[in-house]
């Protein structure tokens, strides 16, 4: 139904000293734009499709290629096509920067998109802030924009997420949390922000565990888990981990309430976390429960047309993941759109989004924000057989 992509690179480059030696040679980002008339927008996309985040990944590829196809069988922006260039960092942080490097100094991107996770995007930060050029990351931990000038995120925030978690076990008088978590950026800085968020509310973190993206077995942390005893546990992980995670804590026996991380929105959580997921909780993005939404709820339509788009495209539903890249594309050609080409046009651009609904939720940024998601724009769910229900009070 959909063409391939104008473009698409799974080749990483050489590295980035040779790509960054290639910069003397080549014009400036956005001289093929930054105010010409003609030509492609070019976006570049580093994101994790093969490795430990191929998950999020494979998906997210597959939302950018059907939008790019959608937009140019519309005929682009203003009348020009728009090539969108794809890179496979595979799932590691170098990768990730080679990939970055090459986008920008070899293709030329007028923006770039990714990567997945968040050591990879934390991996790229740097060279689209040196460069500079508007980088907007899929993945969530808040260190990806926190004091950036240059890089915005489509991903919930882990402090949104671990609000309506706090918000929920202090309902529920939960007041100690045993966390086991991903060992990789993903997870750093998560008992911190639970012991201040949870502060105000009597709730904290009593027992931390920590596990590779790719561990395959959990049994010694959730023995640990086990023996801390706490009131409830929180799994904090991306799938297939997360899910493992899962089933090894009810494998174990822990028998208290497990609270996941906003990192298991896909259909691989469920198939590998099984009916261990019974009754766990987590604060998702809305796109997951769709069908469950009011007819008034403001993302409802964007989400229903997205997903049957999908459905055509590829027989199955998208995941969070796949929202997060229909988010990030959408606010990059929004400001092409509007701004041009021209790195500092789009980056005020960016920072002046007020109001745009997305998948992940209404996004407003500033020169402050540059996520723009507050905790309102996550629902909390449940799992019953193997399907996400909005969960009850």
């Amino acid at each position: 139904m959909f063409g391939p992509v104008k473009r698409l690179a799974v080749v990483l480059a050489a590295g980035a000293l040779l790509a960054a030696g290639c910069a003397e040679e080549q014009p400036a980002p956005g001289a093929q734009g930054g105010g010409a008339e003609d030509g492609p927008f070019r976006i570049g996309a580093v994101l994790d499709i093969t490795g430990a985040g191929a998950s999020l990944g494979v998906p997210e590829r597959d939302t950018l290629t059907l939008l790019a196809d959608q937009l140019n069988a519309e005929g682009g922006i203003d009348g020009r096509q728009v090539e969108l260039i794809i890179e496979d960092n595979a799932s590691t942080e170098d990768g990730a920067a080679r990939a970055a490097s090459k986008l920008i100094t070899e293709d030329q991107v007028d923006i770039l998109l990714g990567a997945s996770r968040t050591g990879p995007s934390l991996a790229m930060r740097p060279i689209a802030e040196s460069t500079p050029l508007p980088m907007i990351s899929l993945a969530a931990n808040a260190a990806i924009v926190n004091g950036s000038e240059w890089v915005f995120k489509t991903a919930q925030n882990d402090s949104v997420v671990i609000e309506n978690i706090v918000r929920d076990a202090a309902a529920k008088g939960y007041k100690t949390l045993a966390l086991a978590r991903d060992a990789s950026g993903f997870g750093e800085g998560v008992q911190q922000l639970f012991d201040e968020i949870g502060g105000p509310s009597g709730v904290s973190v009593v027992a931390v565990e920590s596990f590779a993206p790719d561990a395959t077995d959990f049994t010694a942390q959730m023995v640990n888990i086990r023996n801390a005893n706490a009131d409830a546990v929180v799994i904090w992980g991306i799938p297939p981990a997360a899910g493992l995670a899962q089933k090894a804590y009810t494998q174990l026996g822990v028998g208290k309430p497990v609270y996941q991380s906003h990192g298991i929105g896909n259909q691989v959580f469920l198939d590998t976390a099984a009916e261990s997921a019974d009754g766990l909780v987590a604060p998702l993005g809305r796109l997951v429960v769709a069908d469950q939404l009011p007819a008034d709820d403001p993302q409802k339509q964007v989400i229903t047309d997205f997903i049957a788009d999908y459905r055509g495209a590829y027989g199955t539903a998208p995941s969070t993941f796949a929202g997060h890249a229909y988010d990030g594309w959408q606010l990059a050609v929004d400001a092409l759109r509007a701004a041009g080409t021209d790195p500092e046009a789009l980056r005020e651009h960016l920072e002046g989004v007020t109001d745009f609904v997305g998948v992940s939720g209404t996004f407003t940024m500033t020169a402050e924000d540059h996520s723009g998601l507050q905790a309102d724009d996550l629902v909390l769910v449940t799992v019953r057989d193997r399907q996400f229900q909005l969960a009850t009070p």
